[in-house]
């Protein structure tokens, strides 16, 4: 069966941003998908906002301080143990800021596709770092080149105090180097595994050796600590540092493969297509690594539109919520509940499990998470009470047990409300001119990418028939609530 336009523009929107909003219902059944993602690529050329969300109290404390001792340190170096608490739970608090306003830009800010390359490039470069200061500056480095330069990306985040911290290269000196930020920076960051030696490895820490950053996050290079040695990697030998290092690796053809072969997963299908991976790689390389051409590559071919690779994708926890946001628009009195799905459904923003990230596409569904997405969208529209437990781990929770019951007066795993007010108005209006015998289709059609047959007895016991408007609301509701809107 041929894919209709308004299929291929539905899929080019959830896969370059998170699906449809109710002001483009009507458009995606007439604007060709170049004109779409020509839209997509112009409103995502602005300069991104710079979130600041740390606190004043500890704006104060840091501007007082000479160095990272004096953060990491005791009484003696200006903090005492009560002190230091108190400024990684303030910090906790402001990262919950920053989520929250991050997704806010999901759904409503006007560069769906930066957001969209930004996120997976969080995933892409995952830090696991309790420090406000450090994780908005990496945030900010990852949106403002989410779809520029791969190299001047690579860097940037490999200067960051969050990678730097979280990869132990503070702990990188002459004559006591510390393999792990170079390790990761080849494994995860540019080759993948097995594509180095462990003398490319050691080699590769010496050369950064050196590398730190200020308490507030400023990257400086500390050449007392620097080995300034000759060092061999890939064959080429030379007194070289941690920038080299970096120079090197995005020679290597292997990163361009890397690189191109995890895009082509996350954004088109989790079965990967060599050949086309192939093709795709070369250019990238032969384009020094120009993200944008990369991804127009992508979305302006033809294969992109296979029926193979619409619905074939499992949405992200936050792909997930983000997408119900932007389809049924709303204004949510409690938005730090949506940090408590993220933890239940697994994808809990600046938390990754581990330094490869989320693994994504299977591996998002289980038992209880598959549940838990299934209800959600009643929920929203039902705004009745439910229960939700999640593994009791305060540090990666950073703080919600606390929050939540001071703010609802319920303990974490109680009783909570999404307490959300859908503007149903603009979304019924724009199925005005469809029969009521061609509504469930429309209404499918908009709300679901898996090319799967649903049948309306499926859904029908959840359908209020008792007039238009409720059958609109009930009807969109149900859609969401089938296994199939879990695909994109």
């Amino acid at each position: 069966m041929p894919v209709s336009l308004q299929q291929k523009n539905q899929h080019l929107l959830w896969r370059a941003g998170f699906g449809i909003d109710t002001k483009n219902i009507e458009s995606i059944s007439t604007l060709k998908s170049k004109e779409i993602f020509s839209q997509l690529e112009l409103s995502s050329k602005t300069a991104p906002e710079y979130y600041d969300f740390v606190d004043a109290s500890i704006k104060d404390i840091y501007a007082e301080m000479k160095d990272l001792t004096m953060i990491q340190g005791n009484m003696k170096n200006g903090l005492d143990f009560e002190q230091r608490k108190k400024l990684r739970q303030q910090s906790n608090q402001d990262i919950k800021k920053l989520n929250l306003k991050w997704l806010e830009d999901m759904v409503n800010g006007d560069a769906p596709f930066r957001e969209k390359m930004a996120l997976f490039w969080h995933g892409h470069f995952a830090c696991r770092e309790q420090n406000i200061f450090y994780q908005q500056e990496l945030l900010h480095q990852i949106r403002t080149n989410a779809l520029g330069n791969f190299g001047d990306l690579l860097k940037a985040v490999s200067k960051s105090a969050s990678i730097l911290s979280f990869l132990n290269n503070q702990q990188n000196k002459k004559q006591h180097p510390n393999e792990n930020f170079a390790r990761e920076v080849m494994e995860l960051f540019t080759l993948g595994r097995g594509n180095y030696t462990e003398d490319d490895i050691k080699e590769a820490a010496r050369s950064f050796t050196g590398w730190g950053f200020t308490p507030t996050g400023e990257f400086i290079f500390k050449k007392n600590q620097h080995d300034d040695g000759s060092k061999t990697i890939f064959g080429k030998s030379g007194n070289f540092n941690g920038d080299d290092v970096l120079i090197i690796l995005l020679e290597q053809k292997q990163t361009a493969r890397y690189i191109t072969q995890k895009i082509y997963k996350y954004f088109v299908n989790d079965e990967v297509d060599t050949t086309r991976v192939d093709w795709l790689s070369n250019r990238f390389y032969s384009n020094n690594y120009n993200i944008a051409a990369l991804m127009k590559d992508i979305f302006t071919s033809t294969w992109f539109y296979d029926e193979k690779n619409i619905g074939a994708k499992i949405k992200s926890p936050v792909e997930l919520l983000v997408g119900i946001r932007k389809q049924l628009t709303m204004q949510l009195d409690n938005p730090e509940i949506q940090l408590l799905f993220e933890k239940a459904l697994g994808q809990w923003l600046f938390y990754p499990p581990n330094v490869a990230g989320w693994a994504g596409g299977k591996n998002w569904i289980d038992s209880s998470s598959l549940m838990l997405r299934l209800q959600i969208p009643h929920l929203i529209k039902d705004d009745t009470e439910f229960t939700l437990a999640t593994k009791v781990d305060d540090d990666q929770q950073m703080g919600m047990k606390e929050m939540l019951s001071k703010k609802e007066g319920k303990q974490l795993g109680g009783q909570f409300k999404i307490n959300a007010h859908i503007n149903w108005v603009d979304y019924i209006k724009k199925f005005d001119g469809v029969n009521r015998e061609n509504l469930f289709e429309a209404l499918k059609q908009i709300t679901l990418q898996s090319s799967t047959s649903i049948n309306p007895l499926v859904v029908e016991n959840n359908i209020d028939k008792s007039s238009r408007e409720n059958y609109i609301k009930s009807a969109t509701i149900a859609l969401m609530s089938t296994p199939e809107y879990q695909l994109m």
